[in-house]
């Protein structure tokens, strides 16, 4: 994505820039650990080609906005790590593991409080409508979350609700940053609908791709263990697709592999069987169309703008091998 690359660099710069107090250092160290840790910075990069889609001098205007989103997604993802009890993040030690769960969780919670210190800092008017989209966003971020670890307690979850809890989970986040972008930008109602539902679609299938990758990816290049999904028994759509597909035999032995304690032996086994059944094929079938559902809201703001920076950045999504 090399066209993002200063739109990442600018990311980098304030995250780093951001001046947190010295101690106590257990609370603060973590979140300088996390902000160094990289990332594709996607979700705050929306928020500025949104910005700039309705102000061509809206970048530095929305940095704030950005932040804010970034800084939330880090939140999240810092307690979305104790929770899965994940050992690894973008192929660095998670917080809790470097630390341990309560420094995580505190310091999880100075990041979310962060992230509104930056959307407190635009006019009255503007605040106002950002902090609206953001606090219902981060309120659909726990649904999404909780319904996710509910699904680990269930044997059959349906597409229809694996999607809701993605649409939730993931995908909100990116229509709220691409909202808060629009607001920022002096962009109209109807363009902000347009962006969010743009954004909305686009983050299901960015997650659909995530999931494939988990299992699919290269595991340098993913920055994680490849098939802790599978390992954890997650009810990720590839899984949940397996089980709709699958006949009364084939779900015989997804549950006997569900207890397999040798790991090598259990992914072999997951990703033989998910071949017989064409997951990968389905799953990925159904990350086209919301993409294509995606480029159908994005046309309605761009027209065809194929220099754009946000059809730019959704076609470099749909080739992402990590």
């Amino acid at each position: 994505m090399d066209f993002l690359k200063d739109y990442t660099g600018k990311i980098n710069k304030e995250l780093e820039a951001i001046d947190l107090p010295n101690g106590p250092s257990n609370l603060y160290d973590p979140l300088r650990y996390f902000f160094k840790l990289g990332g594709k910075r996607i979700r705050p990069i929306l928020t500025l080609l949104a910005a700039e889609r309705f102000d061509k001098n809206a970048v530095n205007d929305s940095i704030n906005a950005a932040l804010a989103i970034e800084i939330f997604h880090n939140f999240s993802l810092v307690h979305d790590d104790i929770m899965d009890e994940a050992p690894v993040r973008r192929g660095q030690q998670t917080v809790h593991k470097k630390w341990n769960q309560s420094i995580a969780i505190l310091s999880g919670d100075v990041m979310l409080v962060k992230a509104y210190e930056y959307l407190n800092s635009y006019s009255p008017e503007i605040a106002k409508q950002l902090i609206k989209i953001f606090s219902k966003t981060a309120v659909e971020v726990c649904e999404g979350q909780q319904m996710d670890m509910d699904f680990e307690k269930i044997s059959k979850v349906t597409q229809e609700d694996y999607l809701k809890m993605i649409t939730l989970k993931t995908s909100v986040l990116l229509g709220c940053a691409l909202q808060m972008g629009a607001i920022v930008g002096g962009g109209d109602v109807q363009g902000q609908t347009d962006l969010y539902a743009y954004g909305l679609n686009m983050g299901i299938a960015f997650q659909i791709q995530d999931d494939l990758l988990d299992l699919y990816g290269d595991p340098k290049l993913v920055g994680k263990q490849v098939g802790g999904d599978v390992i954890a028994n997650k009810n990720t759509l590839l899984m949940v697709i397996a089980k709709e597909s699958a006949n009364e035999n084939q779900l015989k032995k997804l549950e006997k592999l569900s207890t397999e304690t040798n790991i090598d032996r259990k992914i072999k086994g997951i990703i033989a069987l998910f071949k017989t059944l064409k997951v990968q094929e389905k799953c990925q079938e159904l990350m086209g169309d919301f993409y294509n559902k995606a480029e159908y809201y994005l046309n309605k703001i761009d027209v065809n703008d194929s220099e754009s920076g946000l059809w730019l950045l959704t076609k470099q999504l749909q080739k992402r091998s990590y």
